[in-house]
């Protein structure tokens, strides 16, 4: 079935890049389970495909799907997100500059100021929900810009349509890492980014079985020059990765529902918790970009970072009590999720920096799964009891 942006989004969450298998009429995408195709004559190849780092139907299928969910005519699937994120920093040369959301995700932030810092790469660290701050930050070695919006964990929101406008004033690369929201409730190409970044591992996968990453883009050009960065470097997913993560896209659409429900209903109770200090939530009020949230995005996602009355004991203690929320790195899955950013997903973040950004100890992030709601509210008021 061929499928358009004029479709619903579950429609295409469904059958875009798909058709069922010509040789059998299979109705799933075959696993493709192969390093190599056969060829007619020395460089006659038969259909698309003679060697799977280079494409895979599997892949193909994956990549296209993705895309189409984004709004973007280009997909390219990566063996996780950080690989996908340094398929970008590849475009860069010695001595350009990058623009990098002040706070993000832990290896991200490892990525840019750690491993390609060596290779004469400078990055600088910005808070991207300040727009004068970003186009002070710009000069004429500044050739990315890469944000996320919301952001880990304190879930700040940023103007993808503002920041883009600065970006092309500036003849800059915007990269946009849309994890948190997922192309259901956020989708950046259409508000003027260049490239979109996702790490398939979190909502897209939605299951915690598989590990991938995915770019997304509308400029030819930018997508050829990632294509051979993704060629050259091999840093692609598994075939039965790429057939789980298409499992997963089609029901995207239904589990983002229940992840905003959930959360919502989880933040209201908590923002009027006497064991909580403060709950970070998009939807709330509160939160300082709730209007930015509200017009950018079609939902406020199923992300909360809470601060706990107290501070590493405290917090400890919490993660330790509950039972359907799981102690865990990452995000995302259909089940829910606690962690502790300053100890597990930020460590790698100097401490100055985390305190700069309020990664404390009493910070307490949350990854609201798709249980009953009632439960997770009841299992985490014993945990903070």
């Amino acid at each position: 079935m061929e499928v358009s942006g004029t479709h619903d989004f579950g429609t295409r969450a469904i059958h875009a890049g798909q058709r069922p298998d010509p040789s059998t009429g299979a109705i799933m995408t075959p696993i493709y389970q192969t390093s190599t195709f056969v060829q007619q004559s020395p460089g006659k190849i038969i259909g698309e495909y003679d060697y799977s780092r280079a494409a895979n139907p599997t892949r193909a299928a994956l990549e296209a799907n993705i895309a189409n969910l984004e709004g973007g005519k280009h997909g390219l699937c990566f063996a996780s997100g950080v690989a996908a994120t340094g398929a970008v920093i590849h475009l860069l040369s010695s001595g350009d500059k990058v623009l990098l959301g002040d706070d993000v995700y832990g290896g991200t932030n490892r990525l840019f100021n750690r491993v390609f810092a060596q290779l004469g790469i400078e990055t600088v660290m910005v808070d991207m929900t300040d727009l004068d701050a970003v186009k002070e930050a710009i000069d004429e070695r500044t050739k990315l810009i890469w944000l996320e919006t919301p952001t880990n964990p304190t879930l700040k929101i940023a103007d993808i349509k503002a920041v883009a406008e600065i970006a092309k004033a500036n003849k800059v690369t915007l990269a946009v890492d849309n994890t948190f929201a997922t192309p259901f409730l956020q989708n950046p190409l259409s508000l003027g980014a260049d490239i979109v970044c996702h790490s398939t591992t979190k909502y897209i996968g939605g299951h915690s079985d598989s590990i991938g990453g995915v770019l997304v883009t509308n400029d030819p050009d930018l997508h050829q020059r990632l294509k051979f960065i993704q060629l050259s470097e091999g840093a692609v997913p598994g075939i039965m990765e790429c057939f789980l993560l298409l499992r997963s896209t089609k029901t995207l659409h239904v589990r983002m529902q229940r992840h905003c429900e959930n959360a919502a209903k989880i933040a209201d109770h908590l923002n009027n918790h006497p064991k909580v200090e403060k709950v970070i939530y998009p939807g709330l009020e509160s939160h300082p970009q709730h209007e930015l949230a509200k017009r950018q995005m079609c939902g406020f996602g199923g992300m909360i970072t809470i601060y706990i009355k107290g501070g590493l004991e405290e917090s400890r203690a919490m993660l330790e009590k509950t039972h359907l929320f799981a102690c865990a790195e990452s995000l995302g899955g259909v089940e829910s999720l606690i962690e502790h950013p300053a100890i597990m997903t930020h460590a790698s973040v100097p401490a100055e920096h985390r305190a700069k950004l309020g990664i404390t100890d009493n910070l307490v992030r949350l990854s609201v799964g798709i249980e009953g709601v009632d439960d997770l509210i009841a299992d985490l008021d014993q945990a903070l009891g």
